[in-house]
């Protein structure tokens, strides 16, 4: 019979090395709310983070679908973004350290405010077709079942 203890070491290092890319998108986001809160002239800096690279290559796909977005941006769009970003941001960095420090509440309760992601995420999806939401919904999906499959091993270590 083959040993599985070496399998639940390597779900374990890639379910840490994910909580890793969910904290920095987490820092990101907080980061993000952060400016949208306490910058008044979001516009012009997303204008400024855009300006070199469009000069360079005026066709850039990302530059140019970024610097589209500043006529949308109002103050109540921004007051929106900075929360939206804010709580996201937050409530996923609280998840990740109680995740991290393998608190079994954490597990439930990370699967079902992921999953309210992921519904969020896929509506978006569908509505844009965006590549973006479309991997961020792979990469989620993948999260969950790392975070189930966490929680039923650490559960039935606990119970022997």
């Amino acid at each position: 019979m083959k040993n599985s203890a070496p399998d639940e070491k390597n779900i374990r290092l890639v379910f840490i090395v994910s909580l890793v890319f969910k904290g920095l998108n987490a820092l990101l986001e907080i980061i993000l709310g952060a400016l949208f809160l306490f910058t008044g002239e979001v516009s012009n800096i997303i204008i400024s983070l855009t300006r070199g690279e469009l000069i360079e290559d005026p066709t850039d796909f990302v530059a140019t679908h970024i610097k589209a977005l500043v006529p949308y941006i109002n103050a109540h769009g921004q007051i929106f973004a900075a929360a939206y970003f804010l709580i996201h941001g937050l409530v996923k960095m609280v998840l990740i350290w109680a995740l991290l420090k393998n608190k079994l509440w954490a597990y439930p309760t990370s699967l079902a405010v992921l999953a309210i992601f992921l519904a969020y995420q896929l509506l978006q999806y569908f509505e844009t077709q965006s590549l973006t939401f479309g991997l961020l919904s792979i990469f989620d999906v993948f999260v969950i079942w790392l975070i189930y499959h966490e929680y039923r091993h650490l559960k039935s270590k606990n119970t022997n």
